[in-house]
């Protein structure tokens, strides 16, 4: 018999923080079980699954007592994403249970409160932050209000023309004076919300189960927003040789 709060088993790899949540319920009504946060060098594939190990044997929860998997869809790093993805996948097809998924920009907004816009953003590399901007609903919770794009910081700059919120690590790649012409229009929100935590991701996605949302297995991949380097040479040489 279904249980009527499900628990929730969230992964999220985007970034070099990886984090694993158990949670239960909505963003409404929604408790968080236990969480755990790896900020280090080590790769996503050595910790992962020894990180999801050790959050449900501390709690005593089996992996059978999961009713979902939900995932950090990105976007961020191409190689954490796929392992997160592959991961959770895994799981979810070992114990035939949903697969559920949200972008990790949703997640870093979700952990933010306020009236006015919010933008949230993740260093994209090679000069470029992801972002997407937010507005908060009846119930003061970030909904996305637009797409996830990878922009310049000069482009990024260039959207801002009132109060606003920002939140994430792309922040500190935008370059040291980026926001001085906007600077009476930004707040920044506090530092440890810069930090995807996994728990925002399950209440999203649990959201998602309760409106039959799931991702097929078959075909469920990251938010990568734009092509990665070994795809844009193929492309570049497929030209070069045409």
């Amino acid at each position: 018999m279904p249980r009527e709060i499900p628990f929730i088993l969230s992964v999220d790899t985007a970034t070099s923080c990886s984090s694993v949540a158990l949670t239960s319920g909505t963003v409404q009504d929604g408790s968080l079980l236990a969480s755990l946060s790896m900020n280090s060098k080590i790769t996503h594939s050595r910790r992962l699954i020894s990180g999801i190990d050790w959050l449900l044997q501390e709690n005593g929860i089996q992996l059978a007592d999961v009713d979902a998997f939900g995932v950090g869809l990105g976007p961020g790093s191409f190689t954490g994403l796929r392992i997160g993805m592959a991961t959770v996948k895994g799981l979810a097809m070992a114990m035939d249970k949903p697969l559920l998924g949200v972008s990790t920009l949703d997640g870093l907004a979700f952990n933010c409160s306020g009236d006015a816009p919010l933008c949230a953003l993740l260093d994209a590399r090679k000069q470029e932050v992801y972002r997407r901007w937010y507005m908060p609903d009846t119930n003061g919770i970030y909904r996305e209000n637009g797409p996830v794009e990878a922009l310049s910081p000069t482009a990024f700059v260039d959207e801002i023309v009132e109060e606003c919120q920002l939140v994430g690590d792309g922040i500190f790649a935008l370059g040291q004076n980026a926001l001085s012409t906007v600077e009476d229009c930004v707040t920044i929100a506090p530092r440890p919300l810069h930090y995807i935590n996994a728990a925002a991701i399950g209440f999203l996605c649990c959201e998602q189960l309760q409106q039959g949302a799931a991702l097929d297995l078959d075909t469920a991949a990251p938010l990568y927003v734009r092509a990665s380097d070994a795809e844009l040479s193929l492309k570049k040489k497929e030209c070069t040789e045409s």
